[in-house]
């Protein structure tokens, strides 16, 4: 199997791929009690215990961070709060020293995976380039930033094709430690759970679409590529000041997918990610599903996705029990109802992939690339980043998680009652890396690894050696 393994990702490092459109830094601070103390003393605990029983759901100024963040940290859980207020930002930059910048965003995250992996070419286009962001990118010969010159396409390093004056999108994850201890007035708190608060920028001036001078040579890109990877809508707002509409933007989004496709039919996947509007996640499913060929999501997502399509009782059903039986019945109409040719979902102790059963691809080819999208996970995970495809061998020395046996057993048992002789389903295990360096973008990974594999196997039936 190892041989197997290393041999597919040999092919798979010889395709070129295009990924789009959402990139941000992301700045870590690893929290300590003195800081969240300062912060409780500079606006007053009374006013943060007001603040936090108003539960603000969006951070406008700094009390409803604070506010916001203690909440987390008395509770423990992770959350995630937008600030939608762009003058913040110098306010957070005055009272945090960042311990750690590095990418964010789904399409940043896959461009340097696949970069840092030697695949032939990676174009990158995201719609705002700063320095700041441009510098997130790694220094490899083989990425690409397309720009448009005296009327030409022409592929940049990202780190020369940066703009001054382009906003830049900044995700501030504070990390904190079960075991933490701070004074909410005579209220001692100690933190009882390790996780994460992420203040994550929702500024108008973030939007996700291509410039319009770059728009006329997609077809030029879809041409050198052989896969596309699209994300980041979920950073869609329904309306903008400006009079511009979700609409306005995913109709541009679907011309985008169109020209792409336009000189030959490059293989698009769309990387989901959870929409908490049902209103603009109905917008997406309806208008971008049904253009592309690959969806990755995870369990959560599907059950978000099903919910919108008007499956309350099943998304309810996934949510509560999370039966692998029922995310195979919600995979099924998934790709039914937006025919789609794969859909893959990502879970933490199982990947699946789910085709119509006219899928050029055996389910045991199938099952191989599922298998080295874990193992590139696996790698990541242990890592902490993935530098070179070397890297890629620690991931195969990952185990299985030990839940393996029961996740096959009980899709054996969802195959069985239900109907499935009209698709190829596939399920494997996932490598589990007990104390990873950084869980950050592991989906990401599986849903790269997945898709690109996808490809090489695909371009292997067409063009068979010998």
């Amino acid at each position: 199997m190892v041989i197997h393994m290393l041999q597919l990702l040999e092919d798979t490092r010889k395709l070129s791929m295009f990924t789009a459109y959402n990139t941000n830094v992301d700045a870590i601070v690893y929290l300590k009690g003195e800081m969240i103390q300062k912060l409780i003393d500079e606006f007053g605990a009374e006013a943060v215990r007001r603040r936090m029983e108003e539960y603000p759901r969006e951070i406008r100024e700094p009390l409803d961070f604070v506010a916001r963040l203690v909440h987390a940290l008395k509770t423990g859980k992770p959350m995630a709060v937008p600030l939608v207020n762009e003058e913040l930002q110098s306010w957070f930059d005055s009272h945090f020293n960042y311990d750690v910048e590095r990418m964010g965003g789904q399409a940043g995250i896959i461009a340097n995976l696949l970069a840092n992996l030697g695949f032939r070419k990676v174009i990158i286009y995201t719609p705002h380039l700063a320095k700041r962001q441009a510098e997130m990118f790694v220094r490899k010969p083989n990425l690409f930033y397309p720009v448009v010159e005296d009327g030409k396409l022409v592929l940049r390093h990202p780190w020369e094709a940066y703009r001054e004056g382009d906003p830049v999108k900044v995700n501030r994850i504070f990390e904190f430690r079960a075991g933490t201890t701070f004074k909410l007035g005579d209220e001692r708190i100690v933190v009882p759970f390790s996780g994460r608060f992420i203040v994550s920028a929702r500024f108008e001036s973030i939007r996700i679409y291509t410039e319009e001078k770059l728009k006329p040579f997609l077809p030029e890109i879809g041409l050198m590529s052989d896969g596309a990877i699209l994300s980041g809508y979920q950073g869609i707002k329904l309306r903008y000041s400006d009079g511009k509409d979700a609409n306005h933007y995913l109709r541009e989004a679907k011309k985008d997918i169109l020209l792409l496709k336009r000189e030959k039919d490059v293989k698009v996947h769309l990387e989901f990610a959870s929409i908490q509007n049902r209103t603009l996640r109905k917008k997406v499913i309806y208008n971008l599903f049904p253009l592309v060929d690959s969806v990755g999501m995870d369990e959560a997502e599907i059950a978000y996705v099903l919910s919108a399509l008007g499956y309350e009782k099943l998304a309810e059903r996934i949510f509560t029990y999370n039966r692998i039986e029922d995310t195979v019945l919600g995979g099924k109409i998934l790709i039914d109802e937006m025919n789609l040719e794969l859909l893959q979902v990502h879970t933490i102790y199982y990947i699946m992939y789910i085709a119509h059963a006219d899928n050029p691809l055996s389910e045991d080819e199938l099952r191989e690339s599922l298998e080295l999208a874990t193992t590139l996970a696996a790698a990541r995970a242990s890592l902490g980043e993935i530098r070179s495809q070397e890297d890629f061998r620690v991931g195969l020395s990952v185990p299985y998680n030990k839940r393996g046996e029961y996740v096959k057993l009980r899709f054996e048992e969802a195959k069985r009652r239900l109907r499935t002789k009209e698709y190829k389903l596939v399920i494997i295990p996932t490598r589990l890396v007990q104390n990873p360096v950084s869980t950050v973008g592991l989906g990401d990974t599986i849903s790269a690894g997945a898709f690109t594999s996808y490809l090489a196997m695909l371009k292997r039936k067409e063009h068979p050696r010998g």
